[in-house]
Parts: structure tokens; sequence; C-alpha cells
């Protein structure tokens, strides 16, 4: 720095003690124990509004605070100032000239002579509007972001709301595609299970039992292809044609051919709908159970046979309902005797997901099935309903699972 630069930077250092405390950039006020105002710097003066003169001698600082701020002073401020002689970053308000508010942030000191006895009050005062701006932002941010918290979570109790009134619909819609309850059938054991892998969607597993009359009995269980409610609207179609084919038509082969025409005819163009679906006759002979089965693209059924073996009913040739305007359904027949089960089921669980990692296969239901052997329809359906709740989220299709059979003793039993 040369020599003019460092005369410059002297005569800044220069400045008299007057002029730093009356143009400092904070106020300064001195006031006596009373209150009264002796002595308030410029600076003060121009936050204010007010001439010197009206202020220096004639006003206490309590006045020139807002009325809250005046209760404040004179029940908390005042009295801790007398007791621990300085008070530091108290927040206040000014009320200026013009009625305008000045957020404030006041310390006050005691000045005692030798003696220990207190002169006057050295008060400091900075400008907190800029503070009072920012916490003001903050709170109306916060406030904000709890309204957002708030609608936010009014929002989820109301779709939480419509959710469960959604399902309580779906729950009676998907009950209304399945029978109540099986009938009792005489000298026989039947159990059924249906599993909804979601309770936000329609699924299209269907199942049914009844009698033919004469003593014969029909029964079914497919699954419709899609889920929601067109695959609802289907599966009501197939389970009320296929019930009232299996009425009339001599065997369930001829059941699915009129199924078939019904759905090729029905859903035709760019909305095609078929369904996997096997159908059959029970016909009681003495202490034996002849069965007669119908397959369209469904899984073979399963007979727990009373040795203790399983066996799996194929019907070859069995073709998609609703896919092909002819397609070929051909018969396969076997005999229940006492001691053994019939078991239908649908892919949910033949695809389900392990906890291993691999799909659960067509070959392990077999042998889950031999070991479970000989057993009957309930005990069936209630080992399956264990094993399917074990894949827990790897059940991601609805199941539905149907199982008649004979008691090993020949007494008549009731439907469970």
């Amino acid at each position: 720095m040369d020599e003019a630069g460092l005369a410059q930077f002297s005569a800044l250092l220069e400045d008299s003690t007057e002029d730093l405390y009356d143009n400092a950039p904070c106020g300064y006020l001195s006031t006596l124990m009373d209150g009264r105002i002796a002595k308030i710097n410029t600076t003060l003066l121009d936050w204010l509004g007010y001439p010197r003169g009206l202020l220096v001698g004639r006003k206490r600082f309590s006045d020139l605070l807002t009325v809250g701020g005046r209760l404040y002073h004179e029940t908390h401020f005042a009295p801790l100032l007398a007791m621990q002689g300085q008070v530091s970053g108290i927040a206040l308000e000014l009320k200026a000239a013009d009625g305008a508010r000045l957020p404030v942030l006041v310390t006050s000191q005691v000045k005692t002579g030798t003696d220990g006895q207190p002169l006057l009050i050295r008060t400091t005062i900075f400008d907190a509007r800029d503070r009072r701006a920012y916490e003001n932002e903050l709170l109306r941010a916060r406030k904000e972001a709890e309204q957002a918290h708030a609608e936010a979570e009014a929002a989820r109790q109301i779709a939480d709301a419509e959710r469960s009134r959604l399902r309580q619909v779906l729950a009676v819609l998907q009950r209304s595609l399945l029978p109540p309850s099986l009938p009792r059938v005489p000298g026989a054991q039947a159990a059924a299970y249906y599993h909804t892998a979601s309770a936000d969607e329609l699924g299209g597993d269907f199942y049914d039992l009844f009698a033919l009359g004469g003593g014969r009995w029909g029964f079914f269980l497919g699954d419709v292809c899609g889920k929601g409610p067109e695959a609802a609207s289907v599966t009501s179609l197939v389970r009320f044609t296929l019930h009232a084919a299996c009425l009339h038509a001599p065997d369930p082969a001829s059941a699915l051919d009129l199924l078939n025409t019904v759905l090729y005819e029905r859903y035709t163009g760019e909305d095609p709908r078929y369904c996997t679906v096997v159908a059959g006759t029970v016909t009681p002979r003495d202490s034996t159970f002849d069965v007669t089965l119908a397959s369209g693209g469904h899984p073979p059924a399963l007979v727990l046979r009373a040795d203790g073996t399983a066996e799996q009913i194929h019907t070859p040739g069995g073709m998609l309902v609703g896919v092909m305007p002819r397609p070929h359904f051909t018969s396969a027949t076997t005999t229940l005797h006492p001691g053994e089960t019939l078991l239908l089921y649908t892919d949910g669980l033949t695809e389900a997901r392990t906890k291993a990692g691999p799909r659960y296969s067509e070959d392990d239901l077999h042998a889950f099935a031999q070991s479970l052997a000989p057993a009957e329809a309930g005990q069936v359906v209630t080992a399956l309903t264990g094993l399917l709740e074990s894949f827990g989220d790897g059940l991601e299709d609805d199941t539905a699972l149907l199982a008649l059979g004979l008691p090993a003793a020949h007494t008549e039993s009731d439907s469970t």
C-alpha cells in the first residue's frame, strides 16, 4: 500500500467515538433505571422515524414496544435484567412512528457505579426484519408441508376406504361365480377350496358339483383366460352354460362341445375368449364310483389310490374351449374304490413360484399327492391349502381345488 493509501486507511481508523456510536449498524439506547430514554443513536431514530427531541427525556424504552412487547418487558424482561444485570438476544417488536412494527433482537446491560449501585441501562438493538422474514418463510413452508401431508393422508384414507369397498364388491362378485356350498353326495365325500391371489382383481377360476338325476352326479372345474370384469363375465357364462350342457348332453365330451360352440360364437373377432376345463360324471356302482372325464386343455386330474399311489388321468386330444370352431374332445374313465379320491385343480397351483425359485410343477404335485395317499377328500384339500399358503407371494394366480372320493369304510359321509 502506498503512502496515500496508508493515509486514507489511517483516517478511517480515526473516526470519532461519537460518530461510531451514532451511525453504528445497530441501534444503541441508554435509559435511566426507571426506563426513561437518556440517549439514543441516529441509526435507531432512523429505523423508528422519530425526532430525537420527542424521545430523549420524554419516553421510556417500554413506550417504544408494541402492547405485547410491553407486557413481556414488564413481566419478564425487566425483572430478569434487575436480577441478573444483563439480558441477551430477546426477540421483541418496536412500534415505529408510522405504526409499523419493527422486529428486533434486544440485549441490555446494567451499568453500575464504583459503589456497585445501578446507574443506567445500556441497550443494543439489532434489526431482525430479515430474520423474521426468514422465520416466517420457514413457518409458511412448514404449514404448507403439514397441509400437504394432511391432504395426502386424507386422500390415502379415502383411497383405502374406496379400495376396501371395492374389495367387498369384488368378494361378493367372486362368490357369486362359485357354488355357495357343495351338495351332499350319498356314499361319497366332496371338498373344495378357492384361493384368491389378489383381493383387487376378479379371478377366472370356477368349479361346480351337482346332481344329474338317477343317482348320477356331474362336476367340472376350469379357468377362464384373463382377469377382471371381462373374465368374470365369461366365467359366469361358462359356468351356467356348462351346468346346463351337462344336464342334457349324453357325456362330458358332448357337454364341452356345446360350451365350445357358445364361446366361439359369442367371442369372435378382436377379443377372443377361451377357457381350460375338465368336466365329468360320477355313477355309483355298489361300493365303487365310475368316473368319466373330458378335458379341454386342462391339467390332468389326479386319483389318490387306496394302495398309496397317485395316478394322473389323461384325456388325450383335449383342446382349449372356445378357440376352434370344431375341436375334438375325448373322454377317459376310471373307477374310484373305497379310500380313493379324485382331485381337480387349476394351474395357479402348478405355476406357483416356490421359495427355492423354480415353479411348482405337475410332477411336484403328483409326488405330493402320492405322499398323501390314501386320503379322503377333506384331508386332501386341507393339505393342499397348507401347500398354497407356503408359497406366499409366489402364488401369483387364483387357484381352485375340487376333490371327490369314497371313504375308506363303506359308510355314507356328509360333504365338507
